[in-house]
């Protein structure tokens, strides 16, 4: 389901260039923390992108076949699981996003 989300997105942005960043405003919450203001940086659309939540960098990358990959400060990458929960907020293992996101 992810995979097919990446591909909507690639299609509702256009492909972002080298060198080139898409930064789209969301809030994302860190367990069961409160929802914060943050970002998705997408670096290659549907392949590799991270939350900025202040001065954390959360990485994500896809293989294409549907693992993803997370990756937090302070730690290596590992594989985690991505669902929709309530609210139109994207999870992944714990690190979700809501707001306007352009995947669905």
């Amino acid at each position: 389901m992810v995979a097919a989300v990446l591909v909507l997105l690639m299609a509702l942005v256009g492909p972002v260039r080298a060198g080139e960043q898409l930064r789209v405003p969301l809030e994302c919450r860190l367990g069961q923390g409160p929802w914060l203001p943050c970002a998705m940086e997408v670096r290659k659309i549907g392949e590799d992108w991270q939350l900025v939540i202040g001065d954390r960098r959360i990485g994500f990358r896809h293989d294409q076949r549907g693992a993803i990959r997370m990756r937090q400060p302070g730690s290596g990458w590992r594989q985690v699981n991505s669902r929709w929960i309530e609210s139109s907020s994207l999870c992944w293992d714990g690190v979700c996003a809501r707001g306007d996101i352009p995947l669905d």
